[in-house]
């Protein structure tokens, strides 16, 4: 939103795959410098592109944990209500009146088959929302 609000591009926050192409390369270059400096970093969102690891080497890749955290439509359909009673607990959404559990159902499903396709790691929420995500 930084980008966006101080007038460094056009984009808005609707922009989804565009916004991916355009803070791609500079995330990337971060996610680099924190593991050049052996600083701890963790990029959550939408804006990482599932093909994410061709834009790292070996040195690098052994270094990042990616985790995709995907809802099943089972657990999308059953669960709704609380999905959208809690959407604004990290942060304060302003509209999300178009979200709708079909939405949900599709993005999530397309979010899966872009995990299997480009062998990314998921957890699949299914049955209950709590996952262990330790480092093993």
């Amino acid at each position: 939103m930084g980008l966006i609000r101080s007038g460094q591009t056009e984009l808005t926050p609707m922009d989804d795959d565009r916004l991916t192409d355009y803070l791609w390369p500079i995330v990337r270059e971060m996610v680099k410098t924190a593991i050049e400096n052996r600083q701890n970093l963790i990029v959550e969102g939408c804006y990482i592109p599932f093909d994410w690891k061709d834009s790292f080497s070996v040195e690098y890749l052994q270094h990042i944990r990616y985790v995709c955290l995907v809802m099943s439509e089972d657990y999308i359909r059953e669960h709704f209500a609380d999905i959208v009673a809690k959407s604004s607990v990290i942060e304060a959404r302003l509209d999300d009146s178009d979200c709708d559990a079909e939405r949900l159902i599709r993005e999530n499903r397309n979010n899966l088959e872009q995990c299997r396709k480009y062998s990314c790691e998921y957890a699949l929420i299914d049955d209950k929302y709590e996952i262990d995500l330790s480092w093993a």
